[in-house]
């Protein structure tokens, strides 16, 4: 005689219960909560107290690097047709999809006072600022040619003791360039070869330089940008 145990009435009950019930998101994998994520914060490069991050780039005979009042002072180099530096060792930096900003002046000398290497992508570039005497500001270098000579080069006359407010934005379709409230430099990078002359390759992935001229810089951070930024970016980009 087989004895058959009777189903218990709970169990297909329970199972519905299970399969329409809904499985809270886990933050930790994502989901619909990342729509709505903070952007990252920004990295403050420099705290105005010390150079935590920072080293002396290693140009012949440089000029002493110090802080002072609140800014990374780059003294004029001894030898001529000398550079002052310095080059972060963080190793967190972007890439791409960011924009730096900082503050510079020319303490004194007639050159670039804080030409700016950043990365972009896989490579880099320099925002040069008062080179070629003293106006040329532009982007060094894009096909092989300086920011003296290629499409991005502008001049703009730099006051001794002023500061003026530095701002670069890098997306794979785009990079801007503002000096104060004015937009300097608009250049689609794709296509094109990009490298930084010789001399501030010693500046990469990301550091500042003096010619023949001493200047301070502060006030450095980089800001992830959103991703409607570099979708705006990229539209604006491709827009004809």
């Amino acid at each position: 005689m087989t004895w058959n145990r009777p189903r218990s009435p709970i169990a297909p009950a329970l199972l519905l219960l299970l399969l329409t019930t809904a499985v809270p998101t886990d933050p930790a994998r994502g989901g619909d909560d990342d729509a709505t994520a903070p952007p990252p914060a920004p990295l403050v490069l420099f705290d105005g107290k010390a150079l935590d991050g920072w080293e002396p780039t290693d140009f012949y005979k440089p000029g002493e690097v110090a802080v002072e009042d609140g800014a990374i002072v780059l003294g004029l180099s001894p030898a001529s047709g000398g550079m002052t530096g310095i080059t972060s060792t963080r190793t967190d930096l972007p890439r791409t999809d960011y924009e730096l900003s900082y503050r510079a002046k020319r303490v004194s000398g007639r050159d670039f006072f804080a030409a700016a290497t950043f990365p972009v992508g896989e490579t880099y570039l320099t925002l040069v600022n008062g080179g070629w005497g003293g106006t040329v500001t532009g982007l060094s270098s894009i096909d092989g040619a300086d920011a003296s000579e290629n499409l991005t080069g502008t001049f703009r006359e730099y006051e001794n003791g002023t500061w003026y407010a530095f701002k670069v934005r890098v997306t794979d379709a785009s990079i801007r360039c503002w000096v104060d409230d004015e937009q300097i430099v608009t250049f689609d990078p794709r296509g094109h070869h990009l490298g930084t002359r010789l001399e501030t390759s010693f500046n990469q992935p990301l550091g500042f330089a003096t010619w023949e001229t001493s200047g301070a810089i502060k006030e450095i951070v980089i800001r992830p940008l959103s991703p409607e930024e570099v979708a705006a970016e990229t539209q604006a980009a491709e827009s004809p």
